[in-house]
């Protein structure tokens, strides 16, 4: 049951990571947005994600793991009834960032909580239930372009009915006890704020944020100023990003049982500056294609992996540590969604080169790799 309530919220999150991409373009028309416009709306996500998983940590861990997902549900199911019924722009901002909150709670909670439960191959449970991630993220677009025939708002109704369903689910789940219960958290925050490991592997995150959730929230909008339909960038997005992810996550657990984490996390930064850069620089969209699935390969494990790594690094207090960790990533999303969308300014045409942050990104991860390599060894 425990193994079922992450993996449930893990889908559910999957889904709600890919739909401002999936449902930006429609967006845009309705209330004739600029991508200056489309960087805000990412960033008011991606400042509710950034409170929330910040926020969550110490709740977390004194609370435990089901208050919190429990919390999560509800902000992304009422969020997800709201929004096709907002009327104006602001409305809009508001409701991305309660849906921003939500998913922050939700994303922290269940990996904190397979961080605990899997503790003996944190790595490979880490892993295995993130692939129900790429799961989600690939029916949010698959279901838009080929389902639901672009309507957005069905889209909208069904994932908050399936946040409804899964909310029940942590309901009926009974979960470990708190590890900082009957004692005030922050007494020992100090020895898990005060090593560089933490600061290293949340800029790594901030970093690893701005290439994937750059892709979720800008592809489909870059590939359609390519001239690519819509319907096919959307199967770009699904059946390229999104599937790349789960079979990453699926392959690289074996691989993890003798390749050390940090060195993985290496090679798939290594992977992702290149693969990123090529998918920027091609305007078919079958070479879009081969190259959106090779780079969600590529970012498959990073994020899994180095969750695990903290877990490893901090267990005693692996919630706070794992929020910390996941708000610098948010953070990177807010600070690059703002520079993509004022590099492209008004023009949609121009996201091809502000999208050259992604790639850049990644060079630098591998920079930072190598300094956690050697402040783990």
């Amino acid at each position: 049951m425990l193994i079922l309530a992450a993996i449930t919220a893990i889908f559910v999150y999957g889904m709600i990571g890919a739909l401002l991409g999936t449902i930006l373009p429609d967006l845009s028309e309705r209330f004739h947005l600029t991508p200056r416009q489309n960087g805000t709306i990412a960033a008011a996500q991606a400042f509710g994600l950034i409170i929330a998983s910040i926020g969550v940590g110490p709740l977390l861990d004194t609370e435990g793991k089901k208050i919190g997902l429990i919390l999560g549900l509800i902000c992304v199911s009422i969020a997800l009834f709201v929004l096709p019924r907002s009327s104006s722009f602001r409305a809009l901002l508001f409701i991305l960032f309660l849906l921003g909150v939500g998913g922050g709670i939700i994303v922290t909670g269940a990996n904190a909580l397979v961080s605990d439960v899997g503790e003996a191959h944190r790595a490979i449970a880490l892993n295995l239930v993130n692939l129900f991630f790429g799961l989600g993220a690939l029916a949010t677009p698959f279901i838009l372009a080929n389902l639901f025939a672009k309507k957005w708002v069905r889209l909208c109704y069904t994932i908050a009915s399936l946040g409804v369903v899964t909310l029940a689910i942590q309901i009926a789940t009974r979960m470990p006890a708190p590890i900082g219960a009957q004692r005030f958290v922050f007494s020992g925050a100090g020895p898990v704020l005060g090593k560089p490991l933490l600061f290293l592997l949340g800029a790594f995150m901030f970093l690893y944020f701005t290439c994937e959730i750059g892709v979720w929230n800008w592809l489909p909008r870059h590939l359609i100023a390519q001239g690519i339909p819509e319907s096919r960038a959307l199967n770009i997005l699904s059946l390229g990003f999104a599937l790349g992810l789960l079979i990453g996550r699926v392959g690289v657990s074996p691989i993890l049982i003798y390749v050390p984490p940090s060195t993985v996390t290496l090679l798939a930064s290594v992977a992702m500056a290149i693969t990123t850069f090529l998918m920027l620089r091609t305007s078919a969209p079958l070479v879009a294609f081969v190259l959106v699935f090779i780079a969600g390969l590529s970012m498959a494990p990073v994020f899994p992996t180095t969750i695990a790594i903290v877990g490893d690094a901090f267990p005693r207090m692996s919630g706070t540590a794992i929020g910390l960790v996941i708000t610098c990533g948010w953070c990177g999303l807010a600070v690059s969604s703002r520079i993509i969308g004022a590099i492209a300014g008004g023009d949609p045409r121009r996201l091809k080169n502000a999208l050259l942050v992604i790639p850049a990104s990644s060079v630098l991860m591998v920079v930072l790799s190598f300094a956690i390599r050697s402040t783990l060894h």
